[in-house]
Order: C-alpha cells, then structure tokens, then sequence
C-alpha cells in the first residue's frame, strides 16, 4: 500500500509546534505585531508559553510629565491589558531614568536632573524624586496601571559596572582618560552597527555632530558606557575606572537582563529612541552577552503639536496637568485624562497623532457617546435579566474597577460567540480581530461605535437584541472598552460614587415625579432647573426620566 505525503505550508517546524500548542491550550488567539527589527508585522511566539516579558523605556524625572509622555504610558497600558486578556502571564518592567542623561541625548553637557537641582537650588534625587511621584499621579488620572517592576538607574550603578567589564574583556570598549567608550568600528566588524535603524556606519558618521569634549574618544559615533565626572558634578559613585555615572544607554541593557533574563520577548519605546539609544542598547547586549536579547521590537510613534515633535527639550510641549486644568495658552478648555486617553487610542501606535483643541473636542463627544451607551445598554441588559459577569482581580466589576486592578475575563476563542444576531457576532469577532492585528485601537473603536449604533436603535424599540446579544455586548464593553482599553466613566466617579450618585438622582427623580403628579410645575419646573445649573440634564421621556452629565 503507498502511502500519500501531506505537504504543510508553515514557515518552520517551530511555527507549526506553536501553533499545535495554541490549539490545544485554547487560551488566547493569535496575536501580530510590527516587529522594528525585521520591518515586518508578525506572529507572536513567547519564548516561554504563556509568559510574557516586556520591558518599556520610562522617563526622564525632570520635569512634569507631558502630552508626549501619555503616549507610550496609554499605548503599553494597552498592550498588558489585552496581553493579559489574551490568557498570558505578563512581567511589566518600565524604568525610571534618574541619572545618566545628559543635555541633547549627548555623551557631553550637563546631567538633565543635576542641572534642574542647580537652578532650583535642590539635591538631584530631590528633583527625581518630586518629578516621579507626579509622573505617577499623571499615570493614575490616564488608568495607566503601574508595572510588575519600575527600577530607577540610580539603583542599579552595580549592574551597569559589571556590563562595562563584560564589554571591555570582549574588546569592544576602551579607557580614555577616566571614561569608557564603547569601539562601534571594532563591534560593527564583527556584529554589525544598526540592524535595528537600518543605517549604515558611514550614514552614522555623516549625522553625527562635532561636539566639544569628544577629544576622548576615537571616533564621533563612539558612545559612552562610564563617564568620569567633573569636579562640579553632583551624582557620581566610585568605579574601576573613575568616580563617574553610567552611560544613557547603559541602563536599559542592565536593568532588563536583570528582571527579564538574558534573552526577552518585547522592548517597547518611543520611535525617537529607536536611534541611538536602542541602537546602542543592541550592540551592548550582544558584546556583554553573545545576544542582541530582545525577539521584537515595538515603538510608538510621537504626538506632534504644529506638525513638530512635542518634547521638553524642544520647549513646545504641554504638561499633563496643564492639559487637565486648561491652564496652557494653546488650549481652548480644560480636557478630561479619559478624553486624551481616547484621543490617543484614536490613532494607530505607530502613526503620528497631531495635537489639536478639535481633535480634543471630537474625542470628548466620541467618549461620551460609547460611555453613553454602556449606561444604556446595562438598562436594556438588566430588563432583559442579563447581568454582567466580568470581575477585576479585587473583585469589582469591570466598570468599576480600581486603580492597577485588571479583569480576570479571557478572551472568547475565535468563532465562539453565542449572540443570535450575526451584525453582533462580527462586531465581536471584528473587535478582537483589530486588537490583536497588531494593537489596531482605531479599528477596535469603529466597531465599538458600531455596537454603539444598534445599542441606539435598540434603546428607542427601533430593533429587538436577544438576551444572547445584550450578553454578547456586555461582556465585549466589559473586556474591551473598560478592560482591554481602559476607559472609565469619570463623570460618575467610578465605584462607590458611581452608585452613590445613581441612588441621588434616584431621589431627585423620584421627587419631580411626585411634584408633576401633585400639578406643583412650580417645583418641577424648579428641580429641572437646579440639575441643569450644576450640569445635569433630565429629559421626560415616554419610558420614563433619563439624565445625563454634561
């Protein structure tokens, strides 16, 4: 008997034996996203199955956190939401940069934080200090959940020295006078200088700027691992070489290995960090230890304001509590943290997102419409006997979650939506689709509104949902516009005083109905337009009293 040969198209036995795994464990779904290092978008294949290691480039701690900053903290907050979603174990690691980087992202100039404790006659660390706990404050008003582990530079000097030995025995750095270099002539001879940006050697040297102070080192393009410090230099600690500080780029290689292991799944960052500093951290982690250590790349890319990236250093950026209090001179109002929020997830990760008053004001009518219709649809799902059933690691439900609490919901697997109705069914499945093709938000969001839409309809009896598809469309604003993206209803207040509030205005309502019974319009009229000052508006419907926030 001759038996027939199957023929399989997959890439490598290895895609065929993740996919077999994904299969039989049934708990997550496929998930791609754009690799920097190949150009391409990609199948997502965890080193260990299940276990997610991510590593995030946190801020700078010398200033206010801004507009720029609520990109990357919104996008990754995102991508551990819907990771952890997916069925996976995710260890966060985002950093904290308090000492290190100089002026211009330069080797020479002046420490970014000693120079803000010089002119504001403080120690550095007071400054790192002050500038992280309100970055933290910003991130909680955004729902962006802290990491698994948030370590600072400054406490990881150790780390940072061993690397700088590992990269001189390997030959790849020199001593100049105190300070170490990494040789990126020696290491692209043999590894290859900017696989990440794609640049070659000479286009490096063409870009890189003459600065004074470079004398030490052998070429333009070298970059420093340990600089030995001036005598007017405030942070400092003792070396083999100098009393210096590490590196810019030397921290990330450091404090990544150190948490997540010699070789990771995921480095996320901002674009303008793709060159140098993840350059540099690339070509340091493959001459410390024999591997670039890092399978994918991600970057987001930069909020623009009048088409120029918005930075610090540029002085063109708007703090995030300025955005809050509309207290910038470019702002035409105070903006909500859940309407940047929704402003950011409005764009795609990877392209730019200009700032604008009406970009912002379109965002803030587009939240209001899907908060709108969550309050809606739990009306229409509680006459119906559908309850919600998505619960956060505390044990709250999902539209009140606390502050860092996730749902402990998995996403449904592909094609196992019960909703009769197959408009529904695909907007499910459309959804989920958007999100794991390569963390599409703006997608996600049009077939948000889409359940919007028959959320619409069905509220004014315009179309009948089945208690399968208020289930259906419970469980997807649930796991995805509360869950996965983070949003929550500010107005509200969330939790107990979300409640507190509804039993008020119960009261309130309660009370217009007696006075329209008694014929007292007086006091009607009067409760109306009490609500209606302090920006609560009632309208007499014919299923009853309906009220919303402006």
């Amino acid at each position: 008997m001759r038996l027939g040969i199957v023929k399989i198209n997959f890439a490598s036995a290895l895609d065929f034996l993740y996919i077999c795994r994904m299969r039989k464990n049934i708990i997550m779904r496929e998930l791609y996203i754009t690799n920097s290092l190949s150009r391409k978008k990609e199948l997502f294949k965890p080193i260990n199955e299940g276990h997610v290691g991510l590593y995030v480039c946190g801020p700078t701690v010398y200033g206010d956190a801004h507009l720029g900053h609520a990109r990357p903290g919104v996008t990754y907050d995102v991508f551990v939401k819907l990771l952890r979603h997916l069925g996976y174990k995710v260890r966060y690691v985002r950093n904290i940069t308090d000492v290190g980087h100089l002026e211009h992202d330069a080797d020479e100039g002046e420490d970014k934080i000693a120079k803000k404790a010089r002119l504001e006659q403080l120690e550095p660390m007071e400054v790192a200090q002050a500038c992280t706990l309100r970055y933290h404050e910003a991130m909680r008003e955004l729902n962006v959940a802290p990491p698994s582990i948030e370590p600072r530079a400054s406490g990881h000097i150790m780390e940072q020295i061993a690397i700088v030995k590992k990269i001189i025995d390997a030959g790849y750095a020199y001593e100049s006078n105190g300070s170490i270099y990494f040789d990126v002539m020696k290491y692209d001879r043999d590894h290859k200088y900017g696989i990440l940006s794609g640049r070659t050697l000479d286009e490096v040297k063409e870009g890189t700027r003459e600065l004074d102070g470079q004398q030490d080192k052998r070429a333009s393009y070298d970059f420093a691992l340990w600089k030995k410090a001036s005598p007017e230099h405030i942070m400092r600690w003792p070396s083999p070489w100098s009393d210096g500080f590490p590196g810019w780029h030397l921290e990330c290689s450091a404090m990544s290995e150190k948490y997540l292991g010699k070789e990771f799944d995921i480095h996320g960052g901002g674009m303008d960090l793709l060159f140098p500093h993840h350059e540099c951290e690339i070509a340091q982690n493959t001459a410390s230890r024999g591997t670039g250590g890092v399978r994918y790349w991600m970057h987001n890319n930069m909020i623009t304001i009048e088409g120029k990236k918005m930075g610090k250093s540029l002085g063109n950026f708007i703090t995030l509590p300025e955005l809050f209090a509309g207290t910038h001179p470019k702002l035409a109002q105070a903006y909500s943290p859940m309407t940047v929020r929704f402003f950011i997830l409005q764009a795609h990760y990877r392209g730019t997102l200009d700032f604008s008053n009406e970009a912002l004001q379109a965002a803030e009518k587009g939240l209001k419409r899907i908060l709108q219709a969550v309050k809606d649809l739990k009306e229409l799902a509680s006459a119906a006997g559908v309850t919600s059933t998505a619960k956060g690691t505390d044990g709250h439900d999902a539209g009140n979650l606390a502050y860092g609490e996730f749902l402990t919901s998995t996403a449904p697997e592909e094609g196992s939506i019960t909703a009769t109705s197959k408009e529904i069914k695909d907007i499910v499945e459309n959804t989920y689709a958007a999100l794991c093709d390569d963390l599409n938000t703006p997608i996600a969001l049009s077939h948000i509104f889409d359940a919007v839409r028959l959320i619409n309809s069905a509220k004014d009896k315009k179309l009948k949902l089945s208690k399968e598809d208020l289930q259906a469309l419970v469980a997807l604003f649930d796991n995805i516009v509360y869950g996965v993206l983070g949003l929550k209803d500010e107005e509200n207040g969330g939790g107990k005083a979300a409640k507190t509030i509804d039993g008020l205005m119960h009261m309130v309502i309660e009370q217009r109905k007696a006075a329209k019974a008694a014929k007292d319009w007086a006091t009607s009229d009067r409760i109306r337009d009490e609500l209606k000052a302090i920006g609560i508006q009632i309208k007499d419907t014919k299923d009853g009293i309906e009220w919303t926030l402006d």
